[in-house]
This record gives C-alpha cells, sequence and structure tokens, in this order.
C-alpha cells in the first residue's frame, strides 16, 4: 500500500528527524494559537481569520523577532531572508525545508518564502489541568496569501466549515473510525484523541500527503509513533487511503464517521475531466447528487448503533402547493434521500439564492479575476439551477444513525429529524447534539411518562409579553440559554406545567392538578399537553430528574 510519505508537489514527510526539529523550534518560538494571537493583538488576529493580512503586515513590518518572521513567512506569506529564518529556525536550516517542500526561493533570489500554508491549531485541555493540545497544520496557500486561480487539486486548510464540522461532532469514546475526504487532516487529528484507530480517505493523492505530513509532524502531541501509520502494520492507529466515496472501505464497519465531502453544486459540462474540478470542493456529480449518495450509503458502514455526522449542500426545489401556488419545503429533497431504518437529524444553519451561491464560490476559487469568464461561469450556474427549478440551497449538518440491535429487534420507528436554525449557537455544540441522542433514547424507552419526575433545564429562562393593564401575558416564551438555544411559545398550561417541574411531582401529576385547576379533564387536554411535555424534554427544556 502506499504510504503517500513522498508525492510530487506536496510536502515530504519521510524525514523524521528533520520533523522532530521543525516541531521543537516552533514549540520554542511560541508559534501556537496563543503566542500568535498574543503577538498580533486583537483586531489583527481576528482580522487574518478573515483571510485579512493587511493588519498583520502592517504591525509586523520592522519586526525581526523570530515568531514575527515566522508568521510572516507562513501566514503572510511574505519573502523573508534566510538569516531571518535560520536565527528563528535553529535546528533545521534552509535547505531542509526547501527539501521539505516547505520553503522555496522567492523571485529575489536572495530571499525566500512559503511553498505552503503551515499554521498553528489546536484545542484546550478537556479536563481542568490538562494539557492543551498544539498542532501545526501545512495546506496549500490560499488566493488571499498568493494571488491567482487556485489549481484544480488544490488542498485546503483550517476553514468555516471543517471547524464547523469538528465542533458539531459527537466525542465519544469509540473502536473504529472514519474520516471520509479528510483533505489536510483536521477531522482525523480530533478522531485520534477518542478513537482507537481511525481510517482517513481522500480521492486526492495530494491531500493524503499533506495529511500524512501533519500527522508526523505532530505525532508526539497525538500520541502516535512511526508505526502508527506504516501501510504495513495491521496494529496501525491510522489508514491513509486513496479512493472515492466509500470504495476504499467497502465491506467495513466503523461506529463513527465524519465527513466533509466536496458537497459544492457546480454545473456539469459534457466530456469533463477530474482535471477540470475543484477537488477540495466538487464531488463531480449533477446537483446535490454527492450530498445524496453519501445519506444513503453511509449506514452501510455502520456498526449497529453507529453514527456518521456530516455537512452537506441540499437544493431547495420548488413544487406546486394544493392552492395552485410554488411553495418549497427545505427538508423534502433530504428526507427522500434515507434508507429504511436510518434515524436521521438534519439542521439547516443557511439557505441562499441561486445567484447567492454562484457569487459565493466563484469568488472562493478566485474566479472573478477575468470579468467575461466570470460572467459565462454566473450564467451556467443559474441555467443549472433552472433546470432543475432550484429557489434556494440549503447547508447544515446531517447526523445519521442506526439502530442498535436490540433496538431493530424491537422495530423500533426510526425518526427523521428536519429543523432550520439560522440564529448562533454556542460552539462547541456536539455535547448538545449527544445530550439530545440521549434523550431521545430516553424517551423511546418511556413510552408512558406519566410516573416520571422532570426538571427544568438550568440554562432555561421564561419570557412574559402582554399589553399594559391586561390580566394575563399574551405571550409567553420560553428560551435556552445554551446547546441550539430554542426558543419555546408556550400555551398557558404547558407553562404552568413548566414551572410546576421541580423533581416533587411526576409528569401525571401535575398534569392531573392542571386539568383540576383549567377544568379540563378530557382525555383530548391529558394527551396534548403529554405530547408537548415530550417535545420539551426531546429539545432540551426539561430533563428527567
Amino acid at each position: 500500500m502506499t504510504d503517500f510519505a513522498t508525492v510530487p508537489d506536496a510536502p515530504r514527510s519521510d524525514k523524521d528527524a528533520l520533523l522532530e526539529a521543525l516541531a521543537r523550534d516552533l514549540l520554542a518560538v511560541d508559534y501556537t494559537v496563543d503566542g500568535v494571537a498574543a503577538l498580533l493583538g486583537e483586531d489583527a488576529h481576528q482580522a487574518l481569520g478573515r483571510d485579512q493580512t493587511v493588519p498583520a503586515a502592517l504591525l509586523l513590518r520592522t519586526s525581526a523577532e523570530p515568531l514575527a518572521v515566522v508568521v510572516r513567512l507562513w501566514l503572510l506569506a511574505q519573502s523573508v531572508s534566510p538569516e531571518a529564518l535560520t536565527q528563528a529556525l535553529p535546528s533545521i536550516d534552509v535547505d531542509s525545508l526547501a527539501a521539505l517542500g516547505l520553503v522555496e526561493s522567492a523571485h529575489d533570489q536572495a530571499m525566500v518564502r512559503a511553498a505552503v500554508d503551515l499554521r498553528p491549531y489546536g484545542w484546550p485541555a478537556a479536563t481542568e489541568g490538562g494539557q492543551d493540545t498544539n498542532l501545526w497544520v501545512a495546506s496549500d496557500l490560499g488566493a488571499h496569501q498568493r494571488p491567482g486561480v487556485l489549481r484544480k487539486d488544490h488542498v485546503l486548510g483550517i476553514g468555516q466549515a471543517s471547524l464547523t464540522l469538528a465542533q458539531g461532532t459527537i466525542r465519544r469514546e469509540v473502536e473504529r473510525a472514519l474520516d471520509l475526504g479528510t483533505g489536510c487532516g483536521i477531522q482525523l487529528f480530533h478522531l485520534l484523541h477518542h478513537a482507537k484507530t481511525v481510517v482517513a480517505t481522500d480521492i486526492s493523492e495530494r491531500a493524503l500527503a499533506f495529511t500524512r505530513f501533519n500527522l508526523v509532524l505532530n505525532a508526539p502531541a497525538l500520541g502516535l509513533t512511526s508505526a502508527d501509520f506504516d501501510p504495513d502494520n495491521k496494529q496501525a492507529r491510522v489508514s491513509l487511503r486513496l479512493g472515492s466515496l466509500l470504495d476504499p472501505v467497502a465491506g467495513e464497519r466503523f461506529d463513527l464517521v465524519v465527513s466533509n465531502p466536496p458537497f459544492v453544486i457546480t454545473p456539469r459540462h459534457g466530456g469533463e475531466n477530474s482535471s477540470d474540478q475543484f477537488t477540495y470542493r466538487d464531488g463531480g456529480m449533477a446537483g446535490d447528487a454527492i450530498v445524496e449518495t453519501l445519506v444513503r450509503e453511509l449506514p452501510t458502514v455502520l456498526n449497529p448503533g453507529g453514527m456518521a455526522q456530516m455537512l452537506g449542500n441540499w437544493e431547495v426545489v420548488a413544487q406546486e402547493s394544493s392552492d395552485g401556488g410554488a411553495g418549497a419545503a427545505w427538508s423534502a429533497r433530504p428526507a427522500q434521500w434515507l434508507a429504511p431504518g436510518t434515524e436521521a437529524w438534519f439542521i439547516q444553519r443557511e439557505q441562499i439564492s441561486p445567484g447567492g451561491y454562484a457569487e459565493t464560490w466563484l469568488q472562493d476559487a478566485s474566479q472573478g479575476r477575468d470579468s467575461q469568464a466570470y460572467a459565462d461561469a454566473y450564467e451556467e450556474y443559474l441555467l443549472d439551477f433552472a433546470s432543475r427549478n432550484v429557489t434556494g440551497i440549503g447547508f447544515g449538518y446531517i447526523l445519521l444513525r442506526r439502530p442498535a440491535i436490540e433496538e431493530a429487534a424491537a422495530e423500533s420507528t426510526a425518526e427523521t429529524r428536519c429543523e432550520e436554525i439560522l440564529y448562533p449557537i454556542e460552539q462547541p455544540v456536539g455535547p448538545h447534539l449527544a445530550a439530545a441522542l440521549d434523550r431521545q433514547q430516553w424517551l423511546a424507552q418511556h413510552p408512558d411518562i406519566g410516573n416520571e419526575y422532570l426538571l427544568v433545564a438550568e440554562d432555561v429562562t421564561e419570557e412574559r409579553h402582554q399589553k399594559p393593564g391586561a390580566e394575563h401575558p399574551g405571550v409567553i416564551l420560553l428560551r435556552q440559554g445554551a446547546g441550539l438555544r430554542r426558543t419555546n411559545l408556550m400555551s398557558t398550561e404547558l407553562a404552568g406545567f413548566v414551572s410546576a417541574c421541580d423533581g416533587d411531582l411526576s409528569v401525571g401529576q401535575i398534569v392531573g392538578a392542571l386539568a383540576v385547576l383549567l377544568e379540563r379533564d378530557d382525555e383530548e387536554f391529558a394527551r396534548g399537553l403529554s405530547h408537548d411535555v415530550r417535545n420539551l424534554v426531546r429539545d432540551g427544556f426539561l430533563l428527567p430528574a
């Protein structure tokens, strides 16, 4: 099997001693997320996070400090002198950095410049007193660092989509995990902290070369040895595999799959080759077919009880409504993709128009430099969407779960949940998604919650609105301060129920008391209120005592 240590036009990872020396020097100059933030200050650091390099460049233009030299080289993509770089990184010479594929001669032969983007990444310790994780991630330089249309096999770095997936992934201990479409390896790094073994796949050989480089450079922080990514070692913790979609793992099963696939919808052309496509974002299929394919097929590689979490786009297609008008329910298409027995949760985080979508992705690859080519490509997008009657494009989280054996044996009904959350949510949201699944399991195990006791979640507050002089509020809202930060419009009886949830009375007792108080002793009242209470438990407003 290929180990991807030496791939043309990608960093080399077959020189362990050099990479160990580089890691020591980067740590010595505090080339970490916190170190760079302290060097730049809040404004310039936030601007850099928006791909705006000018504030940092102005701040560091006269600085010869070692950390400033490293930041100018790999984050700002500025030329630096070999002498300054040698002083900043004394354990590894410039020729060795060039041999690794990290720097190259600038147009001014007396200077060197970055051949790749190499930036700090990490996350805080999971427990108080624990050690923060500090890593470095290599990827291709972005258009904001080196102007020009990106190469078709561009290897994307740390972007908002990859961070969104990392923050939304449920971090539970698992035996086997799959990172489908690994790119430069961001999801893989996180998986190694809670999965015993991880398979990482990609259709791009260069992407797998970048991933291997990042693994070797960060091996100590990731708890890896050279044997852990040896393709001939059957006990290796990491397996890097080249191939499309699920082809590299045919016949295998996993407890967790994560994927930030190349989901961008791109107009297709007759006779086009894969070399014409941006592999980091374009799956080569028409419309949203790549996301549909994964939603249909990912459950086939899950162990019972296993989960798949991914990001994706879906087309919102206008459909004729019963009154003769045109309507578009965003959840209609994704809900049709599910295989029987698959539990699913779709959360739409954004929806944009066809024109807005075209602008986003034409600008992403710097395709606006040629105005006529930009106009032609823009028109192709609009015609492509119009051919399928697409009125909008949604983006969001997809969570799929294969029921456990005991659940399947009980013939439980697989739930498909679709909700739209367009406002900011708490991050990382993964723990809240995990808690939501636990509550869903609890509800499935308690079809009748009449004898159960509930408590109001600590982050929940109540908000009442009423006109001046009114005897009763016209609107009662229940709000979450954490997690998905939902707001629930309450009826008078439901608000009364929540106010009594202090763990002293059972659900049945509270419902009975409200029925007497409101003179509603009919079954419909009790049934409707119990249904609303279950929804509040599902959404985390109320918790089992």
